[in-house]
């Protein structure tokens, strides 16, 4: 008789989720120089995929934090909130990534406001 079930709880599987959308969000540094070989219609594309993204990244965040969690299930406000706050890291190098973007607009694309 085999008594392991191959099935997780569903604790366990909210775990999986936070660690492996916590992992999504390794670290990249921001590389201006990339940013001054593009035309200005890259830029304001690239522009608009990284403000998709801390928009996307700050509704993870937000699910994140306003989980649930049973208090029986050990660690698991630590693994919240670490994972939260690997979401705010993400949104801050998306931020300075957005902010590198806009200043080589403005050098490049003299038609481009903010």
């Amino acid at each position: 008789m085999n008594l392991n079930s191959t099935t997780a709880s569903p604790p366990a599987l909210m775990i999986a989720l936070f660690l492996v959308a916590g992992c999504s969000s390794i670290a990249r540094t921001v590389d201006p120089a990339k940013y001054d070989s593009m035309t200005c219609t890259e830029l304001n594309s690239t522009l608009g995929d990284v403000a998709r993204d801390i928009s996307q990244t700050a509704i993870t965040r937000g699910k994140v934090a306003n989980t649930n969690l049973p208090r029986w299930l050990l660690g698991g406000s630590r693994v919240k909130t670490a994972v939260a706050n690997r979401e705010t890291a993400r949104i801050d190098r998306l931020k300075q990534q957005q902010d590198a973007i806009v200043a080589a607009r403005a050098n490049k694309c003299p038609s481009s406001t903010d």
